[in-house]
């Protein structure tokens, strides 16, 4: 076969000229017009469907997967910090562990490699993320190694048990639990940044619907001035229909950025304050312990629970503390509860800090070790427990409150794509049928 034959020069430029004449005609111009609206129309229609079926995919995977991952790099460190602790207080029992701390090491260590694999199916792209990834999946098992061998020699009596003991402490305080943290940071970044997505302004999609809206009136100012004719039905119609869908568009979109927003404030921002105090109260407690297992040798220790210590005193004495942060926060009933009940545990825990501490430093050890993992309501064991449930009751809330208020903003775009759609489609169609009314007086 041939090339395919194109129109001479001539062919070209006498079509050209066919079309500037038309063009200066009446019915010429009505033709440019009704399809330079039907294309708007159509465009505006395409893009404002695209936008709003893109906010609505961000605000469904807030629920469905960010959030959930946020939590789950939560979990990593709750249940590792938790872990170190319990391993420390199992070990002050001495000999044979007590199966309640043994079952809750375990259970802790399991939770945290069901919240790695978890953490671990969305880090592709983000280096950053899957480093921490790596030295957690790496480092977990020295670690649980390593506190096997310091439980198996303090089972038989052996001194160098303490020593693996404070060396796997040291390798989740300077490996895993940073890790973890800094793999909480980057997922809370992510739900931030989807959360600035979802409360973005279509700035696109508006300018195209007032463009077009001010289109429609324009034609029918210019039809009303060259016919008399006060009304086109068509035109009407599809100016209503454009009307409709930027009003509800924009009253749909302002809901659920609101709701998003209540989201934020209400939810994801209160569970980040109580996550953080959470975290310094579990540093406080593996502290608290370990310097019962050092025998004298753990200054350091006690040195960073005197520094960690009033963030989360509830006492307002530094400008750090997160505990007064969560409660002047707190905007739910449940959630305010549970900080004030916090706060309470929190002192007492500390009131029995200061007497184990005194116990310890006067030559009482075994005293000192009762107060810090005895049974006893006054014991440090049992405040840290109390403030620990109040904590994760206050964060379950917090998430609850998160879901319910962007499940509130997605529902708020419910049928808002399809409306969109059908409302530009009928623009195009009352445009077209509108203008041709109007053509057919000239023939």
């Amino acid at each position: 076969m041939g090339a395919p034959v194109s129109a001479p020069p001539t062919q070209r430029g006498d079509a050209v000229r066919r079309m500037a004449r038309s063009a200066r005609t009446t019915p010429g111009r009505l033709g440019i017009i009704a399809s330079a609206l039907v294309v708007l129309s159509v465009l505006t229609g395409f893009v404002a469907a695209l936008a709003l079926q893109t906010k609505q995919n961000t605000i469904s995977n807030l629920t469905e997967h960010r959030e959930p991952l946020a939590a789950a790099a939560q979990q990593i460190y709750r249940s590792l910090s938790d872990a170190d602790a319990t391993a420390s207080s199992a070990f002050l029992s001495g000999g044979l562990e007590p199966a309640v701390l043994r079952e809750r090491y375990e259970v802790d260590m399991a939770q945290a490699g069901a919240a790695l694999a978890k953490a671990a199916s969305d880090i592709g792209g983000i280096p950053e993320a899957e480093k921490q990834v790596d030295t957690l999946g790496q480092q977990l098992p020295v670690y649980a190694s390593l506190v096997e061998t310091a439980r198996t020699n303090n089972r038989f009596g052996l001194p160098i048990g303490a020593a693996y003991l404070r060396e796997a402490s040291t390798l989740m305080r300077t490996k895993l639990l940073p890790a973890a943290q800094e793999l909480y940071r980057i997922d809370v970044g992510r739900l931030t940044d989807e959360q600035d997505d979802a409360t973005s302004f279509p700035w696109l999609t508006v300018a195209l619907t007032v463009v077009l809206l001010g289109a429609l009136i324009a034609t029918q100012v210019h039809l009303t001035r060259k016919t008399n004719r006060l009304v086109n039905v068509g035109l009407l119609v599809a100016t209503i229909a454009v009307g409709i869908g930027l009003i509800w568009g924009v009253a749909a979109g302002w809901v659920s950025a609101a709701a998003v927003g209540s989201a934020r404030d209400d939810g994801s921002q209160q569970v980040d304050v109580l996550v953080q105090a959470r975290i310094v109260a579990l540093k406080c407690r593996a502290d608290e312990t370990l310097t019962l297992v050092a025998r004298g040798d753990g200054a350091m220790y006690e040195k960073e629970w005197q520094e960690l210590a009033p963030t989360i005193s509830g006492k307002g004495g530094s400008d750090k503390d997160l505990l007064v942060k969560a409660r002047e926060a707190a905007t739910d009933s449940t959630i305010s509860q549970q900080v004030r009940g916090a706060i309470d545990n929190a002192q007492a825990w500390q009131e029995a800090h200061r007497q184990l501490r005194e116990l310890d430093d006067g030559g009482q050890y075994e005293r000192a070790v009762d107060m810090a993992i005895g049974d006893k309501d006054d014991s440090a064991a049992k405040a840290f427990n109390r403030l620990d449930e109040n904590l994760s009751g206050a964060i379950q809330k917090g998430r609850e409150k998160f879901v319910e208020a962007t499940s509130s903003a997605e529902n708020a775009l419910t049928g808002l794509v399809p409306g969109v759609a059908v409302l530009a489609l009928i623009g195009a169609g009352g445009a077209l049928v509108g203008i041709r009314q109007r053509l057919r007086e000239y023939r």
